[in-house]
């Protein structure tokens, strides 16, 4: 599992990069409303979204703002990296100290046909899991559209009855502004996960 991982973030860092740079020049990077970015900063991950939470609501992409943001695309019934990738969030958080306080984790499922505001909801109250994360759900459509947004890969594995999914592995830091900043690798340690997140936050 741990080589899946690690080759799934080495190849996203991939198509992350060549994005990027084929996307200069290429029209508008960033939907009108969306911040422009300063220094160490990506407009091209990202933008804007209109999605459901687990009470029910409907939230846009200014959840982000105000708080750096820990943002991870998985499923409920995911059985290994996502439950893995949450409880390294957790634990460094944990590694964070007082600063984490000003980080928030917001866990947006590829697999909204099962992933219920409700079923989020059971699913990420995991004492395992960082407390308060915010689970994100929609329409199919909806949970394309960020994906998309995100650079995101995911894709259905039928598996006899019921299916599995196949998908982006990576962790995506976002500003206080809602502005991607770094990816984080779900195969670090929680104290190199801290410590990127810290030296992020130390920039500004």
């Amino acid at each position: 599992m741990l080589l899946t991982i690690r080759f799934s973030f080495l190849a996203h860092m991939v198509l992350l990069t060549i994005l990027l740079g084929g996307a200069v020049g290429c029209g508008p990077r960033t939907p009108s409303s969306a911040t422009t970015a300063g220094p160490g900063e990506s407009p091209s991950i990202g933008g804007n979204f209109l999605l459901t939470d687990t009470a029910g609501r409907r939230v846009d992409q200014s959840i982000l703002k105000g708080k750096w943001s820990a943002v991870f695309f998985g499923y409920s019934s995911c059985p290994d990296v996502c439950p893995t990738t949450l409880t390294l969030l957790g634990q460094s958080l944990s590694a964070l100290g007082p600063a984490a306080q000003h980080v928030q984790v917001v866990f947006i499922t590829i697999d909204p046909a099962r992933d219920t505001p409700t079923q989020l909801k059971q699913y990420l109250s995991s004492a395992s899991f960082p407390k308060g994360v915010i689970g994100l759900t929609g329409g199919a459509d909806d949970i394309a559209a960020v994906a998309r947004a995100y650079r995101v890969y995911y894709k259905k594995v039928p598996d006899g009855a019921t299916y599995s999914m196949d998908h982006t592995a990576v962790i995506y830091l976002m500003n206080p502004r809602g502005v991607f900043t770094d990816p984080i690798s779900p195969s670090a340690s929680p104290t190199d996960v801290a410590g990127q997140i810290k030296k992020a936050m130390d920039k500004g």
